[in-house]
Order: structure tokens, then C-alpha cells, then sequence
């Protein structure tokens, strides 16, 4: 009898283990796009956002991070999203200008004044309908908001206002709108692509440009730049976006964890960027840059003709909606 108890226990015992192991689930595979360099806030937030499910979901994710653009530009990575082929990625602006321009005024310069506007202004009726459209056209599911370093000028002089641009060769990327501004402002723009920038500045084809900091610093531009003029005329910042595909096949507890992570991930990758920020001016100056802190609302108002232009093509309550956010 106690043989058979024993053989029985065994049997039992091997019976569960294969019921345990066959209820036993494979990890969700995450890809967490991104199109810059590692060493950066964005790899800061990616890294942060791993580390979260590791510690509060141990074996039921497993995120692999894609920097540098390795999947492809942000358009090729907005693709594989919209066909359930990657997972997340931390984007920039083409998801709104690709699916629901009519909804996008965050590139329009000198408009809003902080990445918390921004982030205010998607939580409008017109920023939700901009998620609503992205996500019947685009496939994706906006998860929030992480700041980046606001854009300022370089410059071979100093300026103060509007009046010092006459004659001011502005190196700028085709970005319609941008172009449109900076010529109502008074400056002249000149299209040169961003591996060139160093060189249009050494032979004059350029006076100037404008990036965020880090622009400057990596490319050395205090070599043939002498000041740094603080405009903070775009806030541009990172959207954390997810596959509607992929994220439809995920339990509502998953979904919710995820959700998480990401609020985890944007603090840490907003807090990184400032720092980061906040350290490139510093290493300017002590390069010789010398920093101008000009009335930025001398620029927007020689801008408002370019500004008007462009909130003409926007859809009806985006400009009130606009005004509630940055007032």
C-alpha cells in the first residue's frame, strides 16, 4: 500500500510538472524603437522602461532596444508599426504631420513656450482627436509625452531682436513652416544638410543655425561659431507610441503594466535631456561661447503673419484649444 501511495505521488508529481510547464508562457517581446545614438536620454528612458518590467513583471517581458535607427527612419518604423511588425518606438514628430497635420500645430515655432504645454495641449479635445486619427490611419496607440531640449540659435554675432537678422544666412532643414517664419522674422534661410553644417559655417554660406544644444557641442561649432542665442522658439518632443496591432493582443493587466513603464521611462528620460542640457551650456561657454538671452516675444511678434499662415490649416477648436494651454 505505502508502494503504491509512493508510485502514485510520483506519478502525480510528473503530471503537474507537465501541466506547469505547458501553462508556462513565452515573454512578450517588446522592440523599442528609436533613431539616436545610445548614450542619450532616449537610451536613458528605453533602459528605464526595461528595468520596470524586469522588477514588477520578472519573465514576462523581455525588451529589446533598437537605437540608432536600426530598423529603419522614423517613417520605415511608423510602417512596421502600423502592420504589427515591431512593437514600440520612442518617435518624433512624423506621426502627427503624417496622419493628422490638420491636428498638429506643436512644430509651428515660436507657438508654444515649454515641453509642458505640449504635453498639455494632447490632452485637449484636439490632441485626443490627433491620438484618435493616428490610430485609425496609422495604427498606433500614443502612450505620452517625454521632453526634449528646447531649440535655440548659433550664431557668428550676437542677437538681440529681429532687427540683427537682416542679411543673416539661417541654416535650416525643409521644414516649410520653419522656413516660412524665420523669413518673416528677417533672416535669410538656407537649406544644407546636417553632416554639412560645420562646413557651410567655415566658408560662410552660413551665418548660423538652430538645434537644440547638443547640436552644437557634438559638431564643435564653437570653433566657427561665437554665440549661442537663446530663442527656445520649438519644443519638440519625443511621443512613446505602441503598435494598435500588437497592443490589441495584450491582456488589459499587460497593457496597464506597460503603461507604467512608459510614465517610469518619460521622468527619467525628461529629467536625463535636462541635465544633458543644462551641461552642453556649460561646456560652451567654457569653449567661448558667449550666451544671449533675447525677448523672445520680439520673435514671435514678427512672426505672427508666418504663424497666422500656418493656423489657417488647422482644424476648427485647435486654436482654442491652443490658447488654454498656454496662457
Amino acid at each position: 500500500m505505502k508502494k503504491f501511495n509512493f508510485v502514485k505521488s510520483i506519478a502525480i508529481s510528473v503530471l503537474f510538472g507537465v501541466a506547469t510547464t505547458a501553462m508556462a508562457k513565452d515573454p512578450i517581446v517588446i522592440q523599442v524603437n528609436n533613431t539616436m545614438k545610445p548614450g542619450g536620454s532616449e537610451e536613458a528612458a528605453i533602459t528605464a522602461f526595461s528595468e520596470y518590467l524586469q522588477k514588477h513583471a520578472p519573465g514576462d517581458f523581455k525588451t529589446i532596444p533598437f537605437l540608432s535607427g536600426q530598423l529603419g527612419g522614423e517613417n520605415a518604423v511608423l510602417e512596421l508599426l502600423n502592420i504589427g511588425q515591431t512593437q514600440i518606438s520612442l518617435t518624433a514628430s512624423n506621426w502627427r504631420t503624417q496622419y493628422a497635420p490638420e491636428y498638429d500645430p506643436i512644430s509651428i515655432p515660436f507657438l508654444f513656450p515649454s515641453n509642458e504645454s505640449i504635453a498639455a495641449y494632447m490632452e485637449t479635445d484636439s490632441g485626443k482627436r490627433l491620438e484618435e486619427i493616428a490610430k485609425n490611419k496609422g495604427g498606433i496607440i500614443h502612450l505620452g509625452v517625454q521632453n526634449r531640449a528646447a531649440r535655440h540659435m548659433t550664431a557668428n554675432k550676437r542677437i538681440d531682436s529681429p532687427d540683427d537678422l537682416s542679411g543673416f544666412k539661417l541654416r535650416l532643414p525643409g521644414v516649410p513652416v520653419w522656413v516660412d517664419v524665420w523669413e518673416a522674422i528677417g533672416a535669410q534661410p538656407v537649406i544644407v544638410p546636417a553632416p554639412e553644417i560645420y562646413l557651410a559655417m567655415s566658408t560662410g554660406q552660413v551665418d548660423g543655425h538652430e538645434n537644440s544644444l547638443a547640436s552644437p557641442y557634438n559638431r564643435k561649432l564653437e570653433e566657427v561659431q561665437s554665440h549661442l542665442i537663446m530663442t527656445s522658439h520649438v519644443y519638440s518632443p519625443w511621443h512613446w507610441v505602441a503598435s494598435r496591432d500588437w497592443w490589441n493582443t495584450l491582456s488589459s493587466e499587460d497593457q496597464n503594466i506597460i503603461k507604467d513603464a512608459v510614465n517610469v521611462a518619460k521622468k527619467v528620460g525628461s529629467e536625463t535631456e535636462a541635465t544633458k542640457d543644462k551641461f552642453y551650456l556649460i561646456e560652451l561657454q567654457k569653449k567661448g561661447m558667449q550666451v544671449v538671452y533675447p525677448d523672445r516675444s520680439l520673435f514671435k511678434a514678427k512672426a505672427q503673419h508666418a504663424i497666422a499662415k500656418a493656423m489657417q490649416n488647422l482644424a476648427p477648436g485647435v486654436a482654442e484649444d491652443i490658447k488654454k494651454v498656454i496662457q
